[in-house]
């Protein structure tokens, strides 16, 4: 048996937080969690030092990091993007596309089941999140508008038969042919998402009923209250507060949503339906300066300033380069939320929207051996997956590994 001990921190746990507390795993899997300090003979040693011991960041919505996007389509991108996100704090990711057209969706899902077998250094991969292409025009955002278009029966049914690495898929659930298209995803057990939308309640109600019961960046691209014809109608922002059972995800980097709307989606949505999401493109984790957002290939020029992807001219967002790390001092510091609440929107919130909460997202035995360990400022020390150390910090190494 392989074991690492991690002690002498304040363990968070779903029931309780535990000072001086303990995590024993064995193969990769957690054994304990305790408030005593376990005796186990061979086991790699690590002293949280006073820190936090948290579950792993858990990120269902990323496209990119270190210079790569996973749309550039190569295993070297897929690889270094999962263990740049790992230095902040991520132990789990969803891959995630922009619109493009079929050949180049198809060449992502095949690097994709390549990468999942050599990302032995990072976070891991949780399934493909496709974002597009099926969007509305009048919410397309960064979304490049050539290859937006309605959803194609003989085209998503082809993708989803090539591979079962698709777990998730954002569309606008007003478009023609988008009911049943949250229905074929839903049977095949496919998270079925709005987004990129210029619905309205009533549209909104039928994607629900329909299986669109995520709402993608949340505020991002989709639309609120309108007037049509003189008359008032609730848009797709109205609906997810309205709908109790609609989970959102949002960007919590302090700029997609300032401090009033962070506070607010906590206030009515609440920790157990909103799961924080960097969103990140390739220049997360990098120098500002000019980027591209998806793949070098046929991307879009973007500029990064003030903490954010912009368009060249400044009109609008085009992209976010946030870590999960300060997803969570955000959400302590600006929408002033307990740790423990900020914490569980990284990990057991995501972890429950994607439906592998069984095995994944909170210090619990049985479960898989994510964890990361932070200082107040949610500065990492270490992070690991699946029971191996992919991070930690040159201080942490030094004579706290035993």
């Amino acid at each position: 048996m392989k074991y690492l001990k991690i002690y002498n921190g304040t363990v968070l746990t779903p029931q309780r937080t535990i000072k001086d507390g303990c995590v024993i795993i064995a193969n990769g899997i957690i054994e304990e969690v305790s408030d005593r300090n376990i005796e186990v003979p061979g086991a790699i040693a690590i002293d949280a030092r006073g820190k936090y011991i948290a579950p792993g960041f858990i990120d269902m919505h990323v496209h990119g990091g270190g210079g790569r996007d996973f749309m550039d389509n190569t295993l070297e991108a897929f690889l270094q993007i999962a263990a740049i996100h790992a230095q902040y704090g991520t132990t789990a990711m969803m891959p995630t596309t922009l619109s493009c057209d079929k050949q180049d969706l198809l060449d992502t899902l095949s690097i994709y089941e390549q990468a999942c077998k050599q990302n032995h250094q990072g976070a891991s991969f949780e399934g493909l999140h496709i974002e597009g292409p099926y969007f509305s025009m009048q919410q397309k955002g960064a979304q490049d508008p050539r290859y937006i278009r309605d959803p194609d029966p003989a085209e998503y049914i082809d993708i989803l038969s090539r591979s079962n690495a698709v777990k998730r898929w954002s569309a606008a659930p007003e478009l023609p042919g988008a009911l049943a298209f949250g229905r074929y995803l839903t049977n095949r057990n496919i998270l079925a998402a709005l987004a990129h939308t210029d619905a309205v309640y009533e549209e909104v109600v039928k994607g629900y009923e329909a299986g669109f019961t995520h709402a993608t960046h949340f505020y991002s691209c989709m639309s609120g209250v309108s007037r049509r014809n003189a008359f008032r109608y609730a848009g797709v922002i109205e609906s997810a507060y309205l709908l109790e059972g609609m989970t959102v995800e949002i960007i919590a980097d302090g700029i997609h949503l300032p401090a009033p709307l962070l506070k607010l989606v906590y206030r009515i949505k609440g920790p157990e339906c909103t799961a924080l999401i960097t969103d990140a493109m390739r220049a997360a984790a990098m120098p500002e300066g000019p980027s591209v957002l998806g793949s070098y290939k046929n991307g879009l020029e973007v500029v990064v300033e003030d903490g954010v992807a912009k368009l060249p001219d400044r009109s609008a967002f085009a992209g976010s380069v946030a870590t999960a790390n300060r997803l969570v001092r955000n959400m302590i510091e600006l929408a002033e939320v307990p740790l423990r609440d900020a914490v569980r929107m990284m990990s057991e919130t995501p972890a429950t929207i994607l439906g592998i909460q069984n095995r994944k997202g909170t210090l619990v035995k049985g479960k898989a051996a994510d964890v990361v360990i932070f200082d107040n400022n949610i500065h990492i020390d270490a992070t690991i997956v699946n029971g191996n150390i992919v991070y930690m910090t040159e201080e942490s190494f030094s004579g706290h590994l035993i």
